[in-house]
């Protein structure tokens, strides 16, 4: 138990499968997205600094009348995220790396630890920050964010409209871990459950401190019913419930889909990151559909999803 403990903390901190692209690769991506493709098209990047981060934008070669941010899940980085940006042609686009960890892993570490969204948050809130001061209204800035993205959009949303700054254009997620301590019993479960998983409570609950201990947080701040308890999201929401997934519970997706005043949910018969393969075009259907009601004066929309982890 101890042993498991261990490896489950570590794995929530530092994510063993996570290794980032070399940056010929990545600029090899970042070059065929603009160049546009499947109907998206394309437009010019550019990068800025923005308190420690390095931001990416893409701009349209029209002018658009928002921005996507696009927040990247568990082990991921912004290069594993971008091509999402393609459901979105008629929106320029912004993507990062949480805490710039991607830079530090190639530099040779060591990184900042993965602290489950209660510092990934915050990066998020800092860069809507810096759009709206660039001069793009919050109305017209866009979340997207999948597995820890989806918990990080949350968190960051909840900071956001109590700040009184009002509502995001929208909020489209998928599979969002309901905290570290889930997150981390629902490791130790696997796929299915067996008799000695009745020791995944108290793991994962020793595994979530344990990491808190080494990220240097509250497992607390991870927790997303806590943390947007009493509030009503004014932002408008699309989310796409997985349920059939074990690592982010769907009883949790509903209770917090039934907190935004807004909001569509879309049940899938999977597990979160694989409703874009079951639903098909019906996937980017409905991203089209709730961009449009979004921003009224934009045409267009994606015509099918990307390959996308």
């Amino acid at each position: 138990m101890a042993w498991k403990t261990r490896a489950v903390a570590r794995e929530l901190v530092d994510p063993p499968f996570y290794r980032p692209q070399p940056l010929a690769r990545v600029d090899a991506t970042y070059r065929e997205l603009a160049a546009g493709s499947n109907g998206d098209p394309g437009g010019a990047w550019s990068s800025e600094e923005v308190d420690g981060l390095q931001l990416w934008r893409l701009r349209r070669r029209e002018p658009a009348p928002g921005v996507v941010l696009l927040l990247h899940g568990f082990g991921d980085d912004r290069w594993g995220t971008s091509p999402a940006l393609q459901w979105f042609p008629g929106l320029d686009a912004a993507i990062f790396t949480y805490r710039r960890r991607d830079d530090a892993l190639r530099r040779g570490g060591p990184a900042p630890l993965v602290t489950f969204g209660a510092a990934e948050s915050r990066d998020v809130v800092r860069i809507v920050h810096h759009l709206e001061a660039a001069g793009t209204p919050r109305r017209r800035i866009l979340l997207m964010g999948r597995s820890l993205g989806a918990s990080v959009g949350l968190l960051a949303l909840s900071d956001l409209e109590r700040d009184g700054g009002g509502p995001l254009a929208g909020f489209i997620w998928e599979g969002a871990p309901a905290s570290s301590r889930s997150f981390a019993e629902r490791l130790v479960r696997g796929p299915e459950d067996r008799w000695w998983h009745r020791l995944a409570p108290p793991i994962g609950a020793l595994a979530s401190r344990a990491a808190g201990r080494m990220g240097g947080y509250d497992p607390a701040d991870t927790d997303l019913l806590l943390r947007t308890e009493g509030l009503r999201f004014a932002t408008p929401s699309l989310c796409f419930l997985a349920s059939q997934d074990r690592l982010a519970p769907p009883e949790v997706q509903r209770t917090l889909a039934a907190r935004f005043a807004e909001g569509r949910v879309i049940e899938v018969p999977t597990w979160h990151l694989h409703c874009a393969e079951v639903l098909g075009p019906s996937y980017s259907g409905a991203i089209r559909q709730a961009v449009t009601d979004w921003f009224p004066d934009m045409a267009g929309g994606p015509e099918r999803p990307p390959a996308h982890r």
